[in-house]
């Protein structure tokens, strides 16, 4: 299974917006910028993270995207449909009915569908017992003093300096 750039950006913005002081918001810019990431492609996957109701506009001059609900309530796999769809990894095609032999000599389901249909549980299950809030608490664990504080400047600098 592969995941495209935009479902780890989104991943890191939510991360970001969890940190916001309440009533604040960051612009997708500013979050490209924070990220060091392409604006207009960046734009594309916040605009996926607003249309499944993740995310919020605030309207304005100093408007931009803030959480829609606490990051408690937003797990990995939320960001990671809102951005990706939540289509199987893998779509058994049962090419094993095509060949000589035909479906009559097998069994109803593909084993090697069944165990991908479980790995794929299994990697949801993961994604979704894991929220933001618990990606964003231990993000903050692993920072350096001064790199909080850094952050902290940058995001009171990005929402205007209303901190």
């Amino acid at each position: 299974m592969r995941l495209g750039e935009p479902v780890e950006w989104a991943l890191h913005c939510v991360v970001v917006l969890a940190g916001l002081p309440p009533g604040q918001a960051l612009p997708a810019s500013r979050l490209a910028e924070f990220h060091g990431v392409p604006p207009a492609y960046l734009a594309k996957a916040m605009q996926a993270l607003s249309r499944s109701g993740l995310v919020e506009t605030a309207p304005g001059r100093r408007g931009g995207y803030r959480l829609a609900r606490p990051a408690a309530r937003i797990t990995m796999l939320d960001v990671v449909q809102a951005v990706d769809g939540d289509a199987p990894a893998f779509r058994c095609q049962e090419i094993r009915k095509r060949g000589p032999i035909q479906a009559a000599h097998y069994t109803p389901m593909c084993s090697i569908a069944a165990v991908m249909q479980r790995a794929e549980r299994a990697w949801r299950t993961e994604l979704a017992a894991v929220t933001m809030a618990d990606i964003a608490q231990g993000l903050v664990r692993s920072l350096s003093k001064a790199v909080r504080v850094r952050n902290a400047a940058w995001v009171d600098y990005a929402t205007g300096g209303r901190g």
